[in-house]
C-alpha cells in the first residue's frame, strides 16, 4: 500500500508465502484457495506484513526513540494553531516527491502510521509492545476481505 514495492516483488513473495502455506497445511491442494490457510495459519499477506513491520518499528522508535537514526527521521505533527489533529498521535510526513523517497522509512513510516486508527496510535501512552501487535494484527485482518 504505501511501500512503494514493485508489483512483482510483491506477487513474488506472495507466492513463496502461499506455497509455504500449503507446505505447514498440506490438506490445502495446490487448486484451494490459500486465504482461508493463511486466516489458519494466522499469517498476514505479504503486503499486509510490510505494513505490520514498519508500523511495529515505528511503535518501538516511538516508544523508546530507540534506534537513534530512525527516531531522527520521525517528527511528531505540531500544527500552527490548536486543531483536533493535535491529539491524534500523527507524524508529519516529509516533502518527497520521488518514487524512490517514497519508499524510505521516513515517508512510509509516518504515512502508515498515520493511516492506522486513533486506537491503535493512542496505545503509545502505554507502550506496551504485545498489546499494540497484537491490536495491529487484529486490525489489519480485519481490512481483509471475506
Amino acid at each position: 500500500m504505501h511501500t512503494n514495492l514493485p508489483a512483482s516483488s510483491i506477487a513474488r513473495l506472495q507466492h513463496i508465502q502461499n506455497s509455504l502455506a500449503r507446505v505447514v497445511l498440506p490438506y490445502f491442494k495446490r487448486r484451494d484457495h490459500i486465504t482461508p490457510a493463511l486466516h489458519k495459519l494466522h499469517w498476514l499477506p505479504i503486503r499486509l506484513r510490510i505494513q505490520f513491520k514498519i508500523a511495529t518499528l515505528t511503535f518501538k522508535t516511538r516508544c523508546t526513540s530507540q534506534p537513534s537514526y530512525l527516531s531522527e527521521l520521525l517528527h511528531p505533527h505540531v500544527p500552527a494553531r490548536n486543531l483536533r489533529s493535535s491529539s491524534q498521535f500523527l507524524f508529519s510526513l516529509p516533502l518527497i516527491k520521488t518514487s524512490i523517497g517514497q519508499c524510505s522509512f521516513s515517508f512510509s513510516a509516518p504515512t502508515i502510521w498515520n493511516s492506522l486508527p486513533i486506537s491503535l496510535r493512542s496505545t503509545t501512552s502505554i507502550c506496551s509492545l504485545p498489546t499494540f501487535r497484537r491490536n495491529l494484527k487484529t486490525y489489519l485482518f480485519s481490512t481483509l476481505p471475506p
